[in-house]
């Protein structure tokens, strides 16, 4: 076999045999006498050896070398993915496709000391949902904030589908500042979405329900159940949602899916799928269709156009009614002043995704062929000339559809999502075929197929839906990955495919498994749009962003305080140290620990976790921590430094003693 790894990194041959000759003799120099000249990337016999004995092909030397990026160097790219069922949120760098950070958001993660005592309990509080704490969720739809229609790396949002839920994350720490609950709908898909300034971030309801979540049964369908467009206001001074300036507009009871927000001349729309027009609602005990069935006879069903803009103006003047203390634009309202309209769309549709210059908005249908272009303009036309064909049964004008499109591109079995690249070139999953199309947006047609592992589900591009895409990659996420990895039993991890797409075609470039949750949309930012802090402000509370009013920056400040039967602890962490290292307090006692990292160097993080009262807090330089709990078990606790952060980390620990009262 000849190796030609000249051709495999572009380089002349004389070129090649220069570099191969000089690393041969490095690597000559540097062997003691008698060592085995195997395994080194310093003669081309061993290279060829390597190969042979792992049976690799210069095609797959050729990936290897385009995303191996060595220790001490960055990663071009970095993913925001969603963790599906874990409730958090993945980070990978691209092209390594490196996992480099679970960001902890709807549910508890003990390394980050997430939910164990510290602030963070008051964020996941914040998505209680009906008095109760939920301790999981299906994370969807990780969305960057925007200015201008590009992403700036400042914030990220992310929907729970299961519970109604949108967090926000600060991309300073990487860390969950707050998480609003949606009291008004049953589950949310079409979320957590931005326009292009962020002023909102937009969440959509899926499944219908009484909004309220109040009871109406189900054979009152039509008459109660709705859907909702959520338009929760963002302060980007606090970062922050503020509810109290958020809205929502009543939809159909159609069953919603995604949504995307226009940007350039779309600005100030949204774009919202919906499937099950037919408002099929299952009974299967009965006798009847199951809602598979039953929700799919139908040969078109509606995507909704929202003119936000105008329904925020409609909210202002009063127009709106108030549920569980949320305002509401009544569908009625929003359809006679202008703000809502239907258009129909192909068959079970999905995928539903502005064009970077915000002209077009592609649509999937998962049990049509093609993916359909709308055309702004000619919607636009239409609404402002009150074209319509007719109106649903609740009195939403509908637009005719061959006038509302550009066209259709005949795409293959079960077309899902659609990204784009900086050519003119868009991107679609293709989920039953197992593909990535790629497609001309200038004359509709597939120029090229790839096949994926398997029945590829999302997909996303290098800054693929903003104004400004990057082109050069492409993920294809993957369901399924039988045959693909090291089996695990019989749930197996799902797959993420980097794809390259500078070359006259494209090419799966690495295999990367994820093996938590399921998944689902994601979003590629550039690496120098992120400026993340490399450590806290000495005494921050990254949950205020400033120096805490508790913070101890000094040990000769820290001490014991007991007011009655409130103990209030100010201590200082630093390696290898607590101050103070002993607690003494009486059983029933509350005991509130203020607790301050002294560290400033990076990546000096320390942990604290107390024995058996389920308290675990991370410390990171900088950082400090209020903890409150009630010392209602007697006994001897111990409590330690969980993260390994000098030789004498095990030294690292002190004792918390609570007197059993009469004792």
């Amino acid at each position: 076999m000849q190796v030609t790894i000249g051709k495999v990194l572009g380089l002349g041959g004389a070129l090649l045999g220069a570099t191969v000759a000089a690393a041969a003799c490095e690597n000559k120099a540097e062997q003691k006498p008698g060592a085995a000249q195997s395994g080194a990337l310093g003669a081309s016999q061993s290279l060829k050896q390597l190969m042979e004995a792992r049976g690799l092909t210069e095609a797959d030397v050729e990936a290897a070398l385009k995303t191996y990026v060595p220790g001490g160097k960055h990663d071009e790219y970095m993913i925001f993915a969603s963790g599906g069922h874990s409730g958090q949120v993945l980070v990978l760098g691209v092209p390594s496709m490196r996992l480099l950070k679970v960001i902890a958001v709807f549910a508890p993660e003990p390394w980050q000391g997430y939910g164990y005592g510290g602030e963070s309990d008051k964020v996941l509080a914040g998505g209680d949902q009906n008095g109760k704490r939920i301790g999981w969720a299906d994370v969807h739809h990780p969305n960057l904030s925007e200015t201008k229609g590009d992403y700036d790396g400042k914030f990220l949002f992310v929907n729970d589908k299961a519970n109604g839920r949108v967090a926000v994350i600060d991309l300073g720490d990487f860390n969950t500042k707050q998480i609003v609950a949606n009291p008004l709908v049953g589950s949310d898909h079409g979320g957590a979405f931005v326009d292009p300034n962020t002023e909102y971030v937009i969440e959509t309801s899926q499944y219908p329900v009484p909004l309220g979540r109040d009871y109406a049964p189900i054979t009152e369908y039509k008459e109660k159940y709705r859907g909702v467009a959520m338009f929760w206001k963002f302060d980007r001074e606090k970062g922050r949602i503020d509810p109290a300036q958020s809205f929502a507009v009543e939809l159909p009871p159609y069953t919603q899916d995604l949504a995307d927000a226009g940007k350039l001349v779309s600005d100030g729309w949204v774009f919202i799928n919906s499937f099950n027009t037919e408002m099929a609602v299952g009974g299967t005990l009965e006798g009847k269709p199951p809602i598979e069935s039953g929700a799919s006879k139908n040969d078109m069903d509606y995507l909704h156009i929202l003119d936000w803009r105008k329904a925020e103006r409609l909210v202002k003047d009063g127009k709106a009614t108030t549920i569980k203390g949320m305002r509401v634009l009544p569908m009625k309202v929003a359809a006679d002043e202008g703000a809502l309209a239907l258009v129909g769309e192909p068959k079970s549709p999905h995928g539903c995704d502005v064009t970077p210059d915000g002209t077009g908005i592609v649509v999937g249908g998962k049990l049509d062929t093609h993916a359909t272009v709308y055309e702004f303009s000619k919607i636009k036309s239409l609404i402002d000339q009150k074209k319509f064909e007719g109106k649903d049964e609740y009195g939403i004008p509908i637009l005719a559809f061959k006038e509302s499109i550009r066209g259709q591109v005949e795409i293959g079995l079960g077309p899902l999502h659609t990204v784009f690249d900086d050519k003119g070139f868009a991107y679609t999953s293709v989920f039953i075929e197992s593909v990535v199309a790629k497609w001309s947006m200038k004359d509709l047609k597939v120029t090229e197929k790839l096949s994926v592992h398997y029945n590829i589900g999302h997909i996303m591009a290098a800054e693929g839906d903003t104004v400004s895409p990057d082109g050069k990659y492409v993920v294809a996420m993957n369901k399924m990955s039988m045959d693909r990895f090291t089996k695990v039993g019989p749930l197996f991890p799902q797959n993420f495919q980097l794809v390259d797409t500078t070359g006259e075609q494209m090419r799966i470039l690495v295999d990367a498994p994820i093996g938590i949750g399921e998944p689902h949309y994601s979003q590629m930012i550039k690496i120098d749009k992120l400026a993340p802090h490399a450590a806290y402000k000495p005494g921050e509370n990254p949950y205020t962003g400033k120096v805490d009013p508790h913070a101890v920056l000094s040990p000769k400040d820290a001490r014991i305080v007991r007011n009655g039967t409130t103990v209030d602890v100010y201590m200082t962490v630093i390696r290898s140290h607590f101050v103070p290292d002993r607690i003494e307090v009486d059983e029933g006692d509350t005991v509130n620990l203020h607790m301050t990292s002294l560290e400033s160097a990076e990546d000096q993080v320390h942990g604290f976790a107390l024995n058996m009262y389920d308290v675990n807090v991370s410390l990171e330089p900088g950082k400090h921590e209020n903890i409150s709990f009630k010392a209602d078990v007697p006994g001897v606790f111990p409590f330690f430094c969980t993260e390994f952060c000098s030789a004498l980390h095990l030294e690292m620990a002190g004792y918390f003693l609570v007197k059993p009262k009469g004792g």
